[in-house]
């Protein structure tokens, strides 16, 4: 791991040299800070490995020929406390090192559906929406409604989002999967506890670079928008709707103020959708790699429970249970998502054997 390192560092050295020259190309430059911004923390963390490393060797000469009690004494407290930093910095190091989603720098588009349970499906879809909000808010994100179809009594059956910022897919790549909620529906008149869900659905964006879709391969259709169930509320064709004729999968967009906005909304969300499709594709062809790939794999599974009386949260992947439902339900879902990070790369950890 420290020859990696040390060639890493001479290799970010250069960059930086280069990039000092003053005489590249915007396109290179802007190449090469990103390549150097993608390094900054393991370059740090490993000078100050080797600094600690350079105390701890003088201190340890020191003690070799010191006689006051008194030195001697802090020398070796020194020498411990210096020591314990070097394991947790060494630890630091190796999670660093692990190989990166390339993925995780993307901005990410989330779909949720109200599932199970008609009316109180729909509405935990917006609690989760609401939920997923706050927690942007929190991370510094920002947060654009693709498109929307409100339920009759509230929340959502389906709305589409994004979600841009700083590593936004590397948090919220987990969240893929069925959410269940127990509680006692707004509807209940006896107060008996119901069970429903709602579907999330995070994809990275299409990269125009990476992914291309031609329009060449799009039909597009338009209609007139409709509201909560299905009125009309506007009279003009401006909703879109785009099928991918290869294979055939469809999307609608209704919110923006024309034709032309909607269009370009419903495509960016067909591109992410054909892109996330591919991407499932590969991880299927990589049985190994989907299965460790915590919040990545079967779509379908029931990743967590929200049990409103208890106040308790459950995400069944990692036998995580958590006794603070009303806080997550307010945007701290980093309780949460933090943890099921540092499962994942636990799992890494045990899996790498180039060490």
């Amino acid at each position: 791991m420290f020859e990696r390192l040390r060639v890493m560092e001479e290799y970010y050295v250069a960059l930086q040299d280069k990039l000092a020259s003053g005489t590249l190309e915007v396109k290179e430059m802007t190449k090469l800070l990103k390549e150097v911004s993608d390094m900054d923390e393991v370059i740090e963390n490993y000078r100050i490995y080797k600094n600690n490393e350079k105390e701890l060797k003088d201190l340890k000469e020191l003690i070799e020929i010191e006689e006051d009690h008194d030195l001697l004494s802090i020398a070796k407290e020194e020498i411990k406390g210096l020591e314990e930093k070097q394991e947790e910095l060494e630890e630091k190091l190796k999670i660093l090192l692990l190989p990166q989603d390339p993925n995780d720098d993307k901005n990410v588009i989330i779909e949720i559906k109200g599932a199970a349970g008609g009316d109180e499906g729909n509405l935990f879809a917006g609690d989760l929406f609401r939920a997923y909000s706050k927690y942007a808010e929190i991370m510094g994100w920002k947060i654009e409604v693709l498109d929307a179809m409100v339920g009759a009594m509230g929340g959502y059956t389906s709305i589409e989002f994004m979600v841009s910022g700083k590593k936004a897919f590397s948090f919220l790549k987990y969240e893929s999967g069925t959410h269940r909620v127990q509680r006692v529906p707004q509807t209940e008149s006896q107060g008996r506890i119901h069970t429903s869900t709602a579907t999330v659905l995070v994809m990275p964006e299409a990269d125009d670079i990476e992914f291309n879709v031609s329009w060449n391969d799009i039909r597009v259709d338009t209609f007139t928008s409709s509201g909560p169930g299905g009125q009309s509320v506007n009279t003009t064709q401006s909703a879109v709707r785009l099928t991918h004729i290869p294979t055939g999968l469809s999307v609608a967009s209704q919110l923006g103020k024309s034709q032309h906005e909607n269009k370009a909304t419903a495509f960016k969300i067909l591109t992410t959708r054909l892109y996330d499709n591919m991407l499932q594709e590969q991880m299927d062809k990589e049985n190994e790699q989907r299965h460790s790939l915590v919040g990545r794999g079967d779509r379908s599974e029931k990743v967590r429970t929200y049990n409103y009386p208890q106040n308790r949260v459950t995400d069944h992947r990692i036998g995580l249970t958590l006794q603070r439902l009303d806080v997550i339900m307010e945007g701290r879902l980093d309780l949460i998502i933090d943890e099921l990070i540092n499962y994942y790369q636990k799992q890494q950890l045990q899996g790498e054997s180039k060490w």
